[in-house]
């Protein structure tokens, strides 16, 4: 496996400096200050890379250039946002960039309920929990028809626990919940999320898997032209929440995706987190089954509960059997004799992580070092006992 690093730009306050300490090679990052659907211009894109480059570093996956929300609902200028898209992957193209993830997930790119979730050993990490994202979605937002989503235990235990917290807690629940990374959403308020939700009224996972199949069919053809890997990121979590269709959580729903567009450039990015919190998929396997078009790894693991919550474990353990899934990483990477781009990802927040100001959660450096210098170690053990 190839080691990368997320990096969030200048105002990332995990440096390059810091990414290259950690041993690893390749920088995943992304023009975060163009705006969603705007064309990422050549001068722009080779600025980037020439500061990851002069920091020794590759970049090695561009994540994300993001999705207009009009092409997910294929509405108003879809067709400008897709001919600006394709625009995109020529300028990265002839920058020397070919590796692009993105993703196709309804307003929000990713949903935790907590940000900063204490851990007995003192530090935090991400975590989803059901009966706050119950109380969320009745009481915060007040989502018509959001009873219908949730059992009657989880109901019950959302009143009581809404019925007890401070204002300060409900604030907090809601900043947690409407929390975006850069070149995704910002500042969203109760109004304008409401709002982008109720664009979706009537949208089935049919209808969304239609537009991201129009989609596929548009881009990919330029892909394969200039050489570019696209790599779809599944949906986090991998179920519906707040009434919004999420469409690529399963195997099922990878193998509709790469019937979308038969090509190599058609790929996925294979998260462990995301699709590890639906268990009902099997990895190793899908990884064994996909193996030809998984061009990028997304190595974490979570601990699912019985309500559908789930925190972010560390990263050997949780519910995934994280030995099981490198063994069939390095597996297929024999077979297609190719070194995929991994990055370790949503760290716990450890040791001087939590003096760090204004890191992403998830993302701070010594956390994520932990979790790839795991990885690292578990790869080279498999790989020596072969």
């Amino acid at each position: 496996m190839i080691e990368t690093f997320r990096w969030f730009g200048a105002t990332d306050p995990v440096s390059l400096s810091y990414v290259g300490q950690t041993g690893a090679s390749g920088v995943v990052t992304a023009l975060h200050h163009v705006p969603n659907g705007e064309v990422w211009q050549i001068d722009e894109i080779q600025k980037v890379k020439n500061e990851i480059m002069g920091a020794g570093l590759d970049w090695a996956f561009i994540e994300s250039i993001p999705i207009h929300e009009n092409i997910k609902l294929r509405t108003g200028d879809y067709l400008q946002r897709i001919d600006n898209y394709k625009k995109s992957l020529e300028n990265v193209a002839s920058c020397g960039v070919k590796n692009v993830c993105y993703n196709f997930m309804p307003v929000l790119d990713w949903t935790r309920t907590q940000l900063h979730w204490p851990l007995r050993n003192g530090g935090t990490a991400l975590r989803f929990d059901k009966v706050d994202m119950a109380i969320f979605e009745r009481y915060i937002l007040k989502r018509k028809g959001a009873e219908n989503d949730y059992t009657d235990e989880v109901l019950q235990s959302a009143m009581n626990r809404f019925s007890k917290m401070t204002n300060g807690e409900k604030q907090e629940l809601q900043d947690n919940v409407l929390m975006g990374l850069p070149g995704t959403v910002d500042d969203l308020t109760i109004p304008v999320f409401k709002k982008m939700i109720a664009a979706y009224a009537g949208i089935t996972h049919d209808d969304l898997k239609s537009n991201l199949s129009y989609f596929l069919n548009e881009v990919i053809p330029v892909a394969e032209e200039n050489g570019i890997k696209m790599a779809i990121h599944p949906d986090d979590p991998p179920f519906d929440i707040m009434g919004l269709p999420r469409i690529i959580k399963s195997e099922a729903d990878l193998d509709d995706l790469v019937n979308f567009v038969d090509s190599p450039s058609n790929g996925i990015t294979f998260c462990t987190g995301s699709l590890g919190a639906n268990p009902e998929n099997n990895l190793p396997a899908m990884i064994r089954k996909f193996s030809d078009r998984i061009h990028f790894l997304h190595l974490r693991n979570v601990r699912r509960e019985h309500d559908g919550s789930f925190y972010e474990d560390n990263h050997l353990d949780g519910s995934s059997d994280m030995y099981a899934i490198v063994k069939a990483i390095l597996e297929i990477e024999d077979v297609r004799g190719v070194e995929i781009p991994m990055r370790p990802d949503h760290g716990h927040q450890i040791l001087n992580d939590l003096d760090t100001k204004n890191a992403y959660a998830g993302y701070t450096a010594i956390g994520r070092l932990k979790g790839l210098a795991e990885i690292r170690g578990l790869a080279l053990g498999i790989s020596k006992s072969r």
